[in-house]
């Protein structure tokens, strides 16, 4: 009499149904924390450029290289990150004061599956994420949005 040895085919598909199970778990929460690790990107660039704005302006008493407001001081107009474009704003509260306020803005990149994330932080250190990707819920409070649920 012959031994079998293997294993059968409700075997395999039990083993199947349970991988399948847990990819289904798991891929989606993989997703979603890849998205939040681009998020630090776009949050840890704002507040460096945040820093050399407040530097830049204890040094020239504006915001910006020129007068009347628009390019930023130390933030080029489309400055560059893997995930997101970053945009500078200044503007001039009185005439002949200089540029006393400015917004830099983060939008992510379609390419970068960032579509729909724009976060800002201005002058005043105002945080907040204006808007977010589909599936994804927008803060209620001035804040940069860290998770899904909207919290920050």
């Amino acid at each position: 009499m012959r031994n079998a040895t293997g294993f059968t085919l409700i075997e395999l598909m039990i083993v199947v149904a349970i991988i399948s199970i847990l990819a289904a778990v798991a891929l989606p929460q993989y997703n979603q924390y890849v998205t939040r690790s681009k998020l630090t990107e776009a949050t840890s660039q704002l507040a460096d450029l945040r820093t050399k704005m407040e530097g830049y302006y204890l040094d020239n008493r504006r915001y910006s290289s020129t007068t009347g407001g628009g390019t930023c001081g130390v933030v080029p107009a489309a400055a560059d990150s893997k995930y997101f474009d970053i945009a500078c704003a200044s503007s001039t509260l009185k005439t002949g004061v200089g540029d006393q306020t400015y917004t830099i803005t983060a939008t992510g990149k379609s390419s970068a599956g960032m579509t729909g994330f724009v976060l800002t932080i201005d002058h005043s250190n105002t945080k907040a994420t204006t808007s977010v990707a589909s599936g994804w819920t927008l803060p209620a409070t001035n804040c940069w949005v860290q998770r899904k649920n909207g919290s920050c």
